[in-house]
């Protein structure tokens, strides 16, 4: 059984990867109570329908032969290591998972050997736990860039996600920080993954389920080398199109360990918040990565990456809110995608006044300067006051704390995450 110095080790070791959102509890269980949200490791996620689920995010081992200078493991690190068997790994699971702590787990690993024998030792733990243990949580797997590419297809029968950890958005910096890794040996088993997904069809696992049925994601350090947002989005950009994922995960740069070559100072949440903004907009809004930010640019801090879109083009506001093209009303700030659904559905009843859209969510403080209603403009005529107001009202929300009071605009695009 894994002992509890080594749990401590593995699971601390798996906080820096971003896939998962941690709990940040420490509240315990107590004998008469239910739950227990301080066991190491614990952390949660969210399904597509938005349920909360608990999962178990650990780490096979932290004794890595590569020595990536951004990385809390890297081999010549001084910290604590640790490894666990897969069988300790399934008794792991199985234990909290009876205990009712998590739904499922999180399983990643430094490359400990070699590609290969590290990728076997996890593949060995998923295989366990679904044929020997007949656990049919959720399972998430970090491949291991390098590894022979059966190993990464047989897991995918296996785990329902897969992902390899893209970290640094250019050959160059990888070349410079971590200089194991290449661009190709992680893009590659992510185009494997890709086409066999495409290609298995009705193809079932061993328990039943399509290949990675939960598709495959990705992660990116923004801050440890110089790339600038364009950049990372055009990267983000393309691999939504050629791997069909689920998910790019930007993770803020932090100094956890020190280097000569890595900056001093941890990069803003602000930065990281902007590109996670940028990133809805490509996937839901029809935006393209070059409108957002130019390859040299990065993301303006003062607005978010819609109302910066729009002042950049306000030769084409306002728009007629009754006659305006679905592809149009998206890009208005303020009106999200389930306000433009609204209004189009709504309008083919009759023309629609300004007053209707409050009653749809529609962010008014932000959309008022960019739409007509039956000809009317409600909003500010001045281009430097437009910029201004947007600068002041995104200061404000920064600052303020949502109350159940709030007025209905203001929780509405926090609810709905309107841009």
């Amino acid at each position: 059984m894994l002992d509890a110095k080594r749990l401590k080790i593995l699971t601390e070791s798996a906080k820096y990867d971003v896939s998962c959102s941690s709990s940040g509890s420490a509240r315990a269980n107590t004998r008469d109570g239910i739950g227990n949200a301080s066991p190491a490791g614990i952390c949660h996620s969210f399904t597509p329908d938005g349920r909360c689920i608990s999962l178990l995010k650990i780490l096979l081992s932290n004794k890595c032969v590569y020595n990536c200078l951004y990385c809390p493991n890297r081999a010549d690190a001084d910290v604590p290591r640790a490894s666990a068997t897969p069988d300790e790994i399934c008794e792991l699971v199985i234990a909290f998972y009876r205990r009712n702590y998590i739904e499922g787990l999180f399983l990643s690993s430094a490359v400990d050997g070699s590609p290969d024998s590290t990728m076997e030792r996890m593949l060995e733990t998923v295989i366990k736990l679904r044929e020997e243990y007949k656990f049919n949580g959720y399972i998430h797997l970090k491949g291991i860039p390098k590894a022979d590419g059966l190993l990464a297809r047989r897991a995918g029968m296996y785990a329902d996600r897969m992902s390899y950890n893209v970290e640094l958005p250019s050959e160059q910096s990888l070349k410079l920080l971590a200089p194991q890794k290449t661009r190709e040996s992680v893009l590659l088993p992510m185009r494997r993954l890709a086409a066999d997904k495409a290609c298995s069809g009705g193809e079932k696992g061993k328990r039943g389920a399509r290949f990675l049925p939960a598709g495959q994601t990705t992660q990116m350090i923004v801050g440890a080398s110089p790339e600038a947002d364009g950049r990372i989005l055009r990267l983000s950009e393309a691999m939504y199109r050629k791997f069909s994922l689920k998910r790019v995960y930007y993770s803020a740069y932090l100094p956890v360990v020190k280097h000569s070559l890595l900056p001093e100072k941890c990069t803003g949440l602000l930065r990281e918040h902007r590109l996670y903004q940028a990133d809805w907009l490509m996937r839901f809004y029809g935006f393209s990565a070059e409108e957002l930010a130019g390859e040299g640019e990065n993301l303006p801090e003062e607005y978010d990456p819609k109302c910066a879109w729009a002042l950049r083009n306000m030769h084409l506001f306002p728009v007629e809110i009754n006659k305006a093209p679905l592809e149009m009303l998206l890009r208005v700030p303020g009106i999200g995608t389930g306000g433009a659904y609204k209004i189009v559905k709504a309008r083919r009843s009759g023309a629609l006044r300004f007053e209707d859209l409050a009653a749809m969510r529609i962010v008014l403080r932000r959309a008022k300067h960019f739409i007509t209603c039956g000809g009317k403009f409600y909003g500010e005529e001045r281009f430097s006051s437009v910029k201004e107001l947007l600068a002041s009202q995104e200061r404000g929300a920064h600052c303020r704390q949502l109350s159940l009071f709030s007025l209905p605009e203001i929780a509405a695009s926090a609810v709905t995450g309107q841009l």
